[in-house]
């Protein structure tokens, strides 16, 4: 079931907590404790160890960062989408100019302000933040990765 919270620059950031809270301690812990044993008992398989370690901080690193991108990719579409449908026709043109980021920061912006936040964007090349930032009427995106 979907968060009803209202949603806004400043609480719009999510965690997940079995993957923040509970396997990327874990694995950091472990990297470490790995590292530990390998100065008190400097052998062969100490060493393996760290590179094992070391090769689950990079999976749980590149799991999280393959979903955010996949999490990316179907935003731009969507907003590519909304975009062909609210934009008036000599913005609609220009909106292909958009970055995926700066798609990815009006996904927040109501349909009422996005022109007007698109026209912006695209004059000032805003970055992501500053287009969130930019934005009065937020449209809340609570099933985000």
């Amino acid at each position: 079931m979907p968060d009803t919270k209202v949603q806004n620059y400043a609480n719009h950031a999510k965690f997940d907590p079995p993957f923040h809270f509970f396997l990327m301690p874990i694995v950091v812990t472990n990297f470490i404790v790995n590292i530990v044993h390998a100065f008190r008992h400097p052998e062969l398989s100490a060493y393996w160890s760290i590179v094992l370690a070391a090769a689950a901080v990079v999976a749980v690193f590149k799991m999280r960062i393959y979903s955010l991108k996949v999490q990316d990719r179907v935003i731009r579409l969507e907003e590519r989408l909304r975009l062909s449908q609210t934009l008036p026709e000599p913005l609609r043109s220009r909106a292909a100019q958009l970055s995926e980021a700066q798609l990815v920061g009006l996904r927040f912006a109501s349909d009422a302000e996005l022109p007007s936040l698109v026209e912006k964007t695209l004059t000032g090349n805003l970055k992501n933040a500053e287009v969130k930032k930019a934005i009065v009427n937020w449209r809340p995106d609570h099933f985000r990765v």
